[in-house]
């Protein structure tokens, strides 16, 4: 297991430690099953049990274990399977998982993209973008913090569509794509800042699953440039070859 050594007055509280270091514990596969009981935890950070307490539940609102009542907490083991094919998106593996699944819309603006994305899009370096933030939601927890650029004037009202549709797929099909595939996706582990952090309900020392995705169109042509920030806690990448 991961060290145990609490470190007090080092500007985070005690039973955030803890919780961090078994999130630390469970990601890493060293902490399966059935969780160690209140009196047992205490002893082993060597603190009192209303502060192992604090960092259990806080592991529960964060959807790393869960408790059953009459036999302990465990951890929970039902994370999505986002399975990056040629021709899926997010919504395709939360369907096939039989979950509920939407795109919460934080907001939109034109903008000219950073030299890189607008030269995976295909767009001149005075070209203009869409920019959509928003978050994806399965079963009402918070599982990616979104960034996607569409280029403009083709995507032009696109914001409203996707915000009605609630599903990026469904909003395009209203702007004449309905079958796409996925050119590019350039997947990184990284560490997550403070605000997306927060957006997934995780600590900020947790890694997070960083996915750069650039989609095309029927006839070939790159329509949307998309960053994913997905908690680690919840989301799993599987890689399936067509």
């Amino acid at each position: 297991m991961s060290e145990n050594l609490i470190v007090r007055q080092a500007g985070t509280t005690v039973w955030k430690q803890i919780q961090e270091s078994l999130g630390s514990d469970i990601l890493a596969g060293r902490l399966l099953g059935r969780l160690p009981n209140e009196i047992e935890l205490a002893e082993r950070f060597a603190v009192n049990r209303h502060t192992v307490r604090q960092a259990v539940k806080a592991l529960v609102e964060q959807g790393m274990v869960e408790v059953v009542h009459g036999r302990g907490t465990f951890v929970r083991e039902d994370f999505l399977d986002y399975r990056i094919g040629r021709r899926t998106r997010l919504a395709h593996s939360v369907v096939k998982a039989r979950r509920v699944g939407k795109s919460e819309i934080l907001g939109w603006e034109s903008v000219r993209p950073p030299a890189d994305i607008a030269a995976l899009l295909e767009l001149s370096s005075r070209a203009k973008t869409l920019a959509i933030d928003s978050l994806d939601v399965v079963d009402g927890k918070v599982i990616g913090v979104c960034t996607q650029y569409f280029p403009l004037p083709r995507f032009e009202g696109f914001g409203e569509a996707y915000r009605e549709a609630g599903k990026t797929h469904v909003a395009l099909a209203r702007f004449g794509i309905t079958q796409f595939q996925r050119k590019l996706s350039r997947i990184t582990a990284r560490m997550p800042g403070n605000e997306v952090a927060q957006q997934l309900g995780q600590p900020a020392s947790l890694p997070i699953l960083y996915v750069e995705t650039v989609y095309v169109d029927q006839d070939g042509k790159p329509f949307e440039y998309g960053i994913s920030s997905f908690s680690s806690a919840a989301v799993q990448l599987v890689i399936e070859p067509d």
